[in-house]
C-alpha cells in the first residue's frame, strides 16, 4: 500500500464513534521518508479544524524544540494515536485507541522510523508499555523492532506546567545525541526483556536506555 492510498482510506474511516463529531481526519504531516517519527495523543480543536497535527500553541512549542535540535516538520513525520478529535478534548477511550491504532500501525510500517518519540502518556502507554510513566521514564530509549522508542512530555502538558520545560528540552537534546551517534546506543537497561511493539505488530528485545 502506498502512503497516498493509506491517507485516502483513513480519511473515509468510520470504524469508531469519533468519526461522528470530526471536522477533519488528522492523518499526519511531514516527511514519510524521515527516520524520525513523533506520535501524540489525538487532535484538538485547532487540529480538527485544519486537518493537521500540532497546529495550536502546543504545536508552536513542539516547533521550537525541533528547531533547538536542528529539525523541523519537513525533516520528521508527525502523527497521533487517534486521527479524530475526542469530544471536549478528553482522553481517547481504550477501544477508540485500539481501533485507530490500525492506521498508525500502517504508517509505521511504511515509514519504518529509526526513532519514534511518544509525546505524552497516552502515546507512550500505547506504544512503549502500558504502565509507562512519563515523570519516571521520560528520555529513556528502548529498542523494539529495529526502532528506538522514547517517551517525553506532551507539549500541552508543558504549557500547563512550565517548570517541566527544561526536562523536556533535555529529552530532545538526548534525541539529538542519538541522531549524532547514527542511532547507536551505549547504555543498557540492566536486564533484557521481550516487549510487544504495537506499531510493528511483533516483539523484540529491549536493548538500551538513555
Amino acid at each position: 500500500m502506498q502512503f497516498d492510498e493509506l491517507r485516502a482510506q483513513c480519511e473515509s474511516c468510520t470504524r469508531c464513534g469519533l468519526c461522528q463529531g470530526r471536522t477533519n481526519v488528522v492523518f499526519g504531516m511531514g516527511n514519510p521518508a524521515s527516520p524520525i517519527m513523533f506520535v501524540g495523543e489525538g487532535p484538538g480543536q485547532h487540529e480538527d479544524e485544519q486537518g493537521l497535527p500540532f497546529v495550536g500553541r502546543s504545536g508552536q512549542l513542539l516547533d521550537l524544540y525541533l528547531d533547538v535540535i536542528d529539525l523541523d516538520r519537513s525533516k520528521v513525520y508527525i502523527a497521533n494515536v487517534v486521527k479524530c478529535r475526542p469530544p471536549q478534548n478528553r482522553d481517547p477511550l481504550p477501544e477508540e485507541s485500539e481501533t485507530c491504532l490500525y492506521w498508525l500501525r500502517q504508517q509505521y510500517k511504511l515509514i519504518h522510523p529509526k526513532i519514534l518519540v511518544c509525546l505524552g502518556r497516552i502515546a507512550a502507554q500505547r506504544l512503549i508499555e502500558p504502565k509507562f510513566s512519563v515523570t519516571r521514564q521520560h528520555g529513556e530509549f528502548i529498542q523494539k523492532g529495529g526502532t528506538w522508542f522514547m517517551g517525553t512530555y506532551h507539549p500541552a502538558a508543558l504549557l500547563r506546567n512550565m517548570s517541566q520545560k527544561p526536562t523536556a528540552l533535555a529529552d530532545f537534546i538526548a534525541l539529538r545525541g542519538l541522531l549524532h551517534q547514527g542511532f547507536r546506543q551505549g547504555r543498557h537497561r540492566g536486564q533484557d526483556a521481550q516487549r510487544h511493539c504495537p506499531c510493528a505488530g511483533g516483539s523484540s528485545r529491549a536493548e538500551g536506555r538513555r
